[in-house]
């Protein structure tokens, strides 16, 4: 979509969509008491529930793996969506149609995307349908011999475009689709005549199941499209770089299993999952990229990368070989490790399965390589090895693409097992590739991306941090009972140091309408943001009043105190009097004043 969502028309989504019916749809909720539903995490597994759905405030978190938002967040992390594509999902279940602001780029009618994906669906259907036909028996001779019965076929909603150049456009059109929203959809082109026309179709689904475009493959000598293999043109929902084939039935256990194994086909990704690869998918018409890297990482996730893992089947040919040196110039896209699978004989998945059954299609993935070696080892391939001149290129074009790599405690192993490879002293290597570093261009960082370390996440049962949660618990929950300078509480009485950012939040946001919207927008960092979710689900111990939120941000007060009459006496005990008698005096002094401000706080709203 070319533009940026109008800001009301964000906000009446998250108005309409009532986070306990979206999440409802993929989580049983059992009511927990105070206005609160609880339910089984959809992001990790677990046997006791805790994961909290807040209806009155919109907002879920889970205490087991610290995942929360409100419903667009929701939607993005279940179903793997960017914020634009959640706030459209959401937009066609209310009924909303979405103003966009013009950035000068192409528009489209309102509403169009919506009934793009209904043609996508009603196209579904009628291929599938056609499959069936007495026409499409050369498409069943195909599937069958690639080892796809009728049972099969049905699972993966395979279908087939009829080779009369019309048919779909008749059909779709008597269920009240216009010819602009069919074009748009890439379901036929221009002057009518259909876009796939007699060709076995793959569906391409997101990750939610709704058809985002189709995969062809030609199955006639007459076919007046050459290629091999055709997919939908670029349309508001399909965008080739950003779509994988088989995603809607491998979510789930690449989620789970934190592993992804890439092939390169739709016949490969049938004959993975029917194996038991059930992490199997593919690009769709064009080389997998870092888009698709991206959208495979944010669904495996970033908690546990040292054990995700992202395996490709390449063919060992010079193909393959270029195909693996392009990803893992892009491995810096991942935080999985990268591995490759490459099977002997040359056989894909799909034809592996067939000549040698389930079983090989397991031990091809089974018998993964780290990306890195394979692709050392072909480098080494590539020169003379004899010759001193031919070690000493291969060194240079390790040593320049393990330059690159993400991870600098995994270069110096990289560089020992490069030196085996080539016969060559590992300190020769490092030479070279400290050579490569100095010649590769310094990324220029402005002011503002400078990474800054966000503090460590609090443990929210540590009972010496409970004051300092349960205060900001109230300030989030229930603004009104504090003043506006919120009773005086500074960032410096909270000990931890995600506490005090969570304060300097709420301090720099004037309280109003859609506050705890207006906090997230404004949140410095990931960990800020989700914890202040936290704080805004978690339950308060009692109803909250002025006195309450008092006795709180005395205590805050107090507790502060305490702490600096316990470091001042630490000192006072290291300072020799007689060495230092004016250093001793003025402690002493301040000391004293810090046990008066004590007892002023003890005898302030703690009855």
């Amino acid at each position: 979509m070319a533009g940026r969502i109008n800001d009301e028309d964000i906000a009446a989504v998250r108005e309409r969509s009532r986070i306990d019916d979206v999440v409802g749809s993929y989580v049983a909720l059992r009511n927990a008491g105070g206005g609160s539903l609880k339910g089984l995490c959809p992001f990790h597994d677990e046997k006791t529930p805790s994961f909290t759905v807040t209806p009155a405030r919109g907002f879920f978190y889970c205490f087991g793996c610290g995942e929360g938002g409100d419903v667009i967040t929701f939607l993005q992390k279940q179903q793997n969506l960017s914020f634009t594509e959640a706030v459209q999902v959401l937009a066609d279940r209310s009924g909303i149609v979405l103003r966009v602001e013009d950035d000068g780029g192409p528009t489209q009618a309102p509403g169009m995307r919506r009934r793009v994906m209904e043609a996508n669906e009603a196209a579904q259907a009628f291929f599938a349908a056609q499959l069936e036909s007495a026409e499409a028996v050369e498409a069943r001779r195909f599937l069958h011999g690639r080892g796809f019965d009728r049972e099969i076929s049905l699972r993966f909603g395979i279908g087939y475009a009829p080779r009369h150049g019309g048919a779909l456009r008749q059909t779709l059109r008597a269920q009240g689709f216009s010819d602009e929203v069919l074009q748009t959809a890439g379901l036929t082109r221009q002057g009518g005549r259909d876009f796939f026309v007699g060709r076995v179709l793959w569906p391409i689904r997101d990750s939610a199941q709704a058809v985002l475009g189709f995969g062809a493959r030609r199955l006639y000598d007459d076919d007046r499209m050459p290629a091999k293999y055709l997919n939908t043109p670029e349309t508001p929902v399909y965008k080739k770089s950003q779509v994988l084939y088989g995603l809607d039935l491998a979510r789930r256990e690449i989620g789970r299993k934190a592993q992804a194994v890439i092939v390169e086909g739709y016949t490969d990704v049938m004959a993975a999952h029917l194996a038991g690869v059930e992490t199997a998918v593919a690009s769709c018409g064009t080389a997998f990229g870092d888009d698709h890297a991206r959208l495979l990482q944010r669904l495996m996730g970033t908690h546990d990368g040292l054990h995700g893992e992202v395996i490709f089947t390449f063919d060992g040919d010079k193909a393959g070989q270029a195909a693996a040196l392009k990803v893992f110039k892009g491995d810096q896209n991942f935080i999985a490790q990268t591995y490759v699978a490459v099977e002997p004989s040359g056989l894909d998945p799909c034809d592996l399965r067939l000549q040698h059954g389930d079983a090989a299609v397991r031990e091809l993935v089974a018998r993964r390589i780290p990306l890195y070696r394979f692709v050392m080892a072909n480098i080494a391939k590539s020169y003379d090895l004899d010759r001193a001149d031919g070690r000493l290129g291969a060194a240079r074009e390790g040593a320049e693409l393990l330059s690159s790599i993400r991870d600098q405690s995994l270069v110096s192993q990289y560089l020992r097992e490069l030196s085996a490879v080539l016969g060559m002293d590992v300190d020769e290597v490092r030479r070279e590739a400290s050579r490569a570093r100095h010649r590769s261009p310094e990324p220029d960082h402005g002011a503002d991306d400078v990474p800054r370390p966000d503090p460590a996440w609090p443990n929210p049962h540590d009972p010496g941090l409970r004051l300092e949660r349960d205060t900001l618990k109230l300030m989030l929950q229930c603004p009104m009972t504090f003043d506006e300078a919120w009773n005086a509480v500074e960032a410096e009485d909270f000990s931890h140091p995600a506490y005090a950012a969570v304060f300097r939040l709420i301090a720099e946001v004037p309280w109003g309408e859609a506050w705890t919207d207006r906090l997230r927008a404004a949140a410095p960092s990931d960990l800020v943001r989700q914890l202040m979710v936290a704080l805004v689900v978690e339950p308060l111990l009692r109803e909250a009043d002025e006195t309450y939120a008092l006795q709180h941000s005395s205590r805050l007060k107090l507790a502060r105190v305490t702490r600096q009459i316990a470091d001042l006496k630490s000192r006072l005990q290291r300072t020799d009097p007689l060495k230092d008698p004016s250093g001793h005096r003025a402690q002493f002094a301040q000391l004293t004043e810090l046990e008066m401000r004590r007892k002023q706080l003890l005898s302030v709203g703690l009855s």
